[in-house]
C-alpha cells in the first residue's frame, strides 16, 4: 500500500511545503508526494495538470490519497467529485488532513454509502463557492478602484524591465 500526498498552490508566490508539513503532523506516513506549483483549481482540471495527470497513472487499489482538504484536488464541483468517485472505483481511499475525513469505495451498506457521497458533494460544493466568492470580491475591488481612477493599474507585471533587457 502506497501513501501519496497531492499539493497544488495556484500562485508563484505560494509555497508547498507547508502542505507536507501538516499531513506529516496529522500523522501521515508519506511515501510519495505530487505537487502542482502556478496551477489553478478553477480552470484546469486535476486530470489536465501536469502532475495531477501522475495520480492516475500511479494510484492502485489499496492505496491511499492524502490532501490538505478536497479544494486541492480543485474547486469545480463536477471535477472534484468526479475525480474522487474515479479513485474510489479504483480502490483508491482518499484521506483529507483537515477534518480527519476519509473517503472510501469499499462500503457496501447504503447508508454509508449515501452519507459519503453527500459528504463529498457537499465538500466540492463549498471548494467551489468559496473560489466563486473569492473572485467576485475580487470584481468587486477592481470595480471600486476603477470609479476612484487613482489606484487601480491592473495585475502586477509577472517581469521587469531589467528581465526584458536581459532577455533581449
Amino acid at each position: 500500500m502506497h501513501c501519496v500526498l497531492y499539493a497544488r498552490v495556484s500562485t508563484a508566490d505560494q509555497s508547498l511545503d507547508h502542505q507536507r508539513q501538516q499531513a506529516e503532523a496529522a500523522g501521515f506516513k508519506i511515501d510519495e508526494a505530487i505537487s502542482d506549483h502556478g496551477v489553478s483549481g478553477v480552470s484546469t482540471r486535476l486530470s489536465e495538470r501536469p502532475e495531477g495527470k501522475r495520480l492516475f497513472d500511479i494510484l492502485r487499489s489499496g492505496d491511499t490519497l492524502v490532501v490538505r482538504w478536497v479544494d486541492r484536488l480543485g474547486r469545480n464541483y463536477e471535477d472534484v467529485t468526479d475525480t474522487i468517485r474515479e479513485f474510489m472505483r479504483r480502490g483508491v481511499v482518499i484521506r483529507t488532513v483537515i477534518n480527519s475525513m476519509t473517503f472510501d469505495g469499499s462500503t457496501k451498506d447504503p447508508m454509508q454509502a449515501a452519507v459519503r457521497d453527500s459528504l463529498i458533494a457537499f465538500m466540492a460544493a463549498m471548494a467551489q463557492a468559496e473560489a466563486e466568492v473569492k473572485k467576485a470580491a475580487q470584481r468587486a475591488g477592481i470595480e471600486a478602484a476603477k470609479a476612484k481612477q487613482d489606484r487601480y493599474k491592473g495585475r502586477k507585471p509577472s517581469y521587469t524591465a531589467s528581465n526584458i533587457d536581459q532577455a533581449l
